[in-house]
């Protein structure tokens, strides 16, 4: 009995060791888990923005045909039109006309003519050229249509006029006489054109009618549209440098366009 005693521990010890040393192993690999899930980290792909459409505006003084603009702006007084001026032509550009076809005692017409062009880049902190471009797009509208003193106010859509555009006529007293207002503002790709007609008859002269004046806008506008799509094209999205994020925010707050009432008769 008593020499059993010491052979029964020994089998007993011998038989516990595998147990003891499966143990450690599960220990062992849980760690080596451990430290590589804490080692594995997501890879975070930035999203890109769209590419800017164009990459350069054209020439607003051009921007609109020699005989449209004859048609429109009868008596010029500077037929090549007035450019605007901008510190970076490059992003933004308009031009005017205005004359007085003076018609003896027949009365004499007046018309002003005002096109105005903004193009906005893409960057990953501010969005896509093309999303900056609405927005722009959509607070020209809301400007037009909030002109102080405009009467009969009224919007529509302008079909065939780059990807988006909307008329907005209205009438207004000026030095006066009754002016009628045509305001067509249109988007395509990441430039926004806002275009800007009004007319008035002087010294007995008859007033122009809306639905002409808003023709003749739509025509100009269209062809001011079209200008912008025989530009350069293939703008590359921007870093957003400070001083760039600086300028394309000054960008977002301009009007792009003259106020479209400050040319009166000479």
């Amino acid at each position: 009995m008593h020499r059993s005693a010491p052979r029964l521990s020994r089998i007993l010890a011998c038989a516990a060791v595998p147990v003891m040393l499966v143990a450690v192993g599960c220990s062992s690999d849980s760690g080596d888990e451990k430290d590589t899930a804490s080692s594995a980290s997501p890879t975070a792909t930035e999203p890109t923005v769209e590419p800017a459409k164009f990459s350069e505006l054209p020439d607003a003084c051009t921007s609109i045909g020699k005989k449209t603009i004859e048609s429109l702006v009868p008596k010029a007084k500077t037929k090549g039109g007035t450019p605007g001026t901008s510190s970076d032509t490059v992003t933004r550009g308009s031009c005017s006309w205005n004359g007085l076809d003076d018609n003896g005692v027949k009365g004499s017409q007046y018309r002003w003519l005002d096109v105005g062009f903004t193009r906005f880049t893409s960057d990953q902190a501010l969005g896509s050229g093309a999303e900056r471009a609405t927005a722009e797009y959509t607070k020209q509208v809301a400007k037009a249509k909030a002109s102080e003193g405009a009467k009969k106010v009224a919007d529509a859509p302008a079909e065939g006029i780059g990807e988006q555009a909307t008329a907005v006529t209205y009438d207004l007293e000026k030095t006066g006489e009754d002016f009628k207002y045509a305001t067509v503002v249109a988007r395509t790709g990441n430039v926004v054109v806002t275009l800007t007609y009004n007319g008035a008859g002087y010294a007995g002269a008859k007033t122009p009618s809306g639905a002409d004046i808003l023709k003749d806008a739509k025509k100009a506008a269209g062809e001011a549209v079209g200008a912008v799509g025989a530009g350069g094209t293939g703008d590359t999205t921007t870093s957003a440098s400070p001083s760039a994020k600086a300028s394309d925010k000054s960008d977002d707050k301009s009007d792009g366009k003259g106020d479209g009432k400050g040319d009166d008769k000479s």
